[in-house]
């Protein structure tokens, strides 16, 4: 094969893959670049490197276009607890207090290792949360697993390693967490490898698929040797996304080369004793008072304190003259109050948010948005039941509306519901056949047609569709 390309055409290549998916190939990298086009081009049946090059610039890329690319273009090299400092300053810092304020709060946590490669470090979490909580099974824990890179999700998925994964990991790592196979390889146990799920997600696009497209709702976000590979303003727009996409007073965590002042203005660096995480304003978390560690020590309670004051009565003082009652406001239409709703769903003010989709949905009862949009606060406050309603309320509106569909097939398969989550998967696929690929979706804050094909067609792909 052929493997000269112009410079001319290598800097339009550059220039399309960083629009198209983020991948950031200055001149220096141009060697990189040829190299991994040239194994695509293998892929797509081409004798010369550059004929390849100049088909791939005839059209926009497809999402099998964009696949083969990643595979060719992107490189996997990660291992169990890759970045030690980080993963004791979770244990130590970050993860202790925040179970010990959900522990009576609906026991939700949610978890996005963004650009996972083959799984290493989500599953490296799911670990370390298993061993700070010995009553997993009674919480609803979440990590979501993402890379634009099939082939890496796809053995992600799996959850078979070689030893090479296991290299400077803990001792105890394979001894506990693993069975070795017949082939002398190493496989997670089930338990653990439930705990993530994988999807295919190209970081370059505006919309991310569901549950990621809803802001305000991940706790710690793990990013890490992904933003070095990405140009500037590229950076710049993902950083973004993962400061809606976090809780307030949630954590990012990138590594020190990544670790620009200007990129993460928004964020708050929040230095510990061997790393740095970035928070998303909110006040501190708690100091961690009798909560059990990963070793089951627990930290002292501090004792009482006492005033040394005796209480003293309040003064007596004249009763306030009774207020004027002020009519209440009348009730706001539709289109507003759902606007309320969206606006206390981003502020984390989830009551206030069900509340206002109440009085949407009385405003207009033939609505389906009202009902959707209510699933989807109830779904973040855990009750799936009532969401559940909530969506098929919706279809009894709309029985067409298919972002109802999915999200009825996602929650679901959360329920063991497996007939029932095929089934309306099966459904929206339908029904986006009807849609050309870039129209935007109702309900949808900007998602195509397309985009979602996709997303469902990568979950089946990657094992976490039913």
């Amino acid at each position: 094969m052929s493997s000269s390309i112009s410079p001319a055409l290598l800097s339009r290549l550059s220039a399309f893959v960083e629009a198209r998916m983020g991948l950031h190939f200055p001149a220096k990298r141009w060697p990189d670049l040829q190299r991994g086009i040239r194994t695509a081009a293998e892929e797509f049946g081409f004798e010369d490197a550059e004929s390849c090059v100049r088909w791939l610039l005839s059209a926009p890329l497809s999402r099998p276009q964009i696949e083969i690319l990643a595979g060719s273009l992107t490189v996997g090299e990660t291992y169990f607890f890759r970045d030690k400092k980080s993963f004791k300053t979770l244990e130590e810092h970050i993860l202790p207090p925040l179970i010990a304020a959900r522990r009576d709060t609906g026991r939700r946590l949610r978890f996005w290792s963004a650009g996972c490669c083959t799984g290493e470090e989500p599953y490296s979490l799911a670990i370390l949360l298993s061993r700070l909580l010995p009553d997993a099974r009674e919480w609803d824990i979440t990590i979501f697993a993402t890379d634009i890179n099939p082939r890496f999700l796809q053995k992600a998925a799996e959850g078979v390693f070689s030893q090479w994964s296991f290299r400077d990991a803990p001792p105890w790592l394979q001894e506990r967490y693993f069975t070795k196979t017949e082939a002398g390889r190493f496989a997670l146990l089930p338990q653990i490898k439930r705990m993530v799920a994988f999807s295919y997600l190209n970081l370059a696009e505006a919309a991310y698929p569901a549950p990621l497209n809803h802001a305000n709702v991940i706790d710690v976000i793990l990013c890490r040797n992904v933003l070095i590979y990405l140009a500037q303003e590229q950076s710049r727009k993902i950083l973004a996304h993962f400061y809606r996409s976090l809780q307030e007073g949630g954590w990012l965590s990138v590594s020190p080369a990544e670790a620009s002042h200007l990129l993460l203005s928004e964020f708050i660096p929040t230095p510990f004793p061997d790393t740095t995480f970035y928070r998303k304003g909110g006040l501190p978390l708690p100091p961690l008072i009798g909560a059990p560690t990963a070793v089951g020590e627990r930290i002292a309670p501090a004792p009482p304190r006492v005033s040394l004051q005796e209480p003293t009565s309040p003064k007596p003082s004249k009763p306030a003259p009774p207020a004027e009652a002020e009519a209440p406001p009348p009730p706001l239409g539709y289109a507003d109050a759902v606007q309320r709703a969206r606006d206390s769903a981003d502020q984390g003010r989830l009551a206030d948010a069900l509340k206002w989709c109440d009085q949407a949905i009385a405003a207009d009862r033939v609505k389906p948005g009202g009902h959707y949009l209510r699933a989807t606060i109830l779904q973040e406050q855990g009750d799936l039941d009532e969401a559940v309603r909530s969506l098929k309320r919706a279809l009894y509106l709309d029985h067409e509306f298919v972002l109802a569909h999915f999200a009825l097939g996602h929650l679901t398969r959360q329920q063991g519901k497996t007939k029932e989550s095929q089934k309306h998967l099966a459904n929206a696929l339908l029904l986006l056949r009807d849609y050309p690929p870039d129209d935007i979706l109702p309900e949808s804050d900007g998602m195509t047609a397309g985009r979602l094909s996709e997303i469902i067609a990568s979950l089946e792909d990657s094992g976490t569709a039913p």
